[in-house]
């Protein structure tokens, strides 16, 4: 199910992941979501294709998630 808002996102994702990481944590996922469709593990893929995307840019510092 892709994401039309953060409100959306799964609470995990909003109560760690400050607003910016969840702008591409949302993105990233629903263009996984949409191109593993085929796959019956979609959503378990997109999930885990949207946290790298955000570690790329965001390090945990503690509790916090913060720019590289």
């Amino acid at each position: 199910m892709p994401y039309q808002s953060n409100f959306e996102l799964p609470l995990p994702v909003r109560s760690r992941l400050p607003d910016e990481a969840q702008d591409i944590y949302r993105a990233t996922f629903n263009k996984a979501f949409k191109t593993y469709r085929d796959d019956p593990r979609h959503e378990e893929i997109a999930h885990r294709v949207a946290w790298a995307a955000v570690k790329r840019l965001y390090v945990k510092r503690g509790q916090i998630w913060v720019p590289r």
